[in-house]
């Protein structure tokens, strides 16, 4: 809506690198404890994100926000209970679940890398919250579970590169919901 754009070419009409997403989607899937972490790393910051947009001057990405916010509850839910099982399971699980936040921690800080034009969406209040607020309130609420699991987490603060960063198995990935629509140039999807 805001850039008059078709949102099938923005979907499926665009090169691999000029994608804009945080890294932590960049990895390939892995077995069920590193799809459990990387949900409950996701799910989490997703929340948080969305309390802050559901108080966005524009009407209709706080509407967006709300209803997105109904249905990521269940979301959460899912991830945090799944997390949770893993984590009270047997050592064998734990353990492959600790590895995977360890893994997936660092690029997990990417979601609230800053974006282009922060300055100007916070100043006219489409953006509630600044990032760097958002990743404290999100490290906050996620750190006390995930250091019982692993241990001290490392610092790892968002990068200016973190929604830019791309890696084969994102490459592998994009040609994957790409090639339907590549199929048929200019088709309606």
């Amino acid at each position: 809506e805001l850039t008059g754009d078709d949102a099938d070419r923005i979907a499926f009409g665009r090169e691999a690198g000029a994608f804009r997403h945080a890294a932590l989607l960049n990895h390939a899937r892995g077995d069920w404890a590193f799809s459990v972490a990387r949900r409950y790393l996701y799910e989490s910051a997703d929340a948080v994100r969305l309390s802050a947009l559901v108080r966005s001057s524009h009407a209709p990405l706080a509407a967006l926000a709300a209803k997105m916010q109904r249905e990521e509850t269940y979301h959460r839910m899912h991830a945090d209970a799944w997390l949770r099982r893993l984590a009270d399971g047997s050592q064998v699980g734990r353990d492959r679940l600790a590895g995977s936040v360890e893994c997936l921690w660092p690029d997990a800080q990417q979601i609230f890398a800053p974006i282009a034009g922060e300055e100007t969406l916070l100043r006219d209040g489409v953006l509630p919250e600044s990032m760097l607020a958002l990743h404290a309130r999100w490290q906050s609420e996620v750190t006390p579970m995930l250091e019982s699991l692993v241990g001290e987490l490392p610092a790892a603060p968002p990068t200016s590169d973190g929604r830019r960063r791309r890696t084969d198995d994102f490459i592998w990935l994009h040609t994957e919901f790409t090639a339907v629509a590549g199929s048929e140039v200019g088709a309606t999807w």
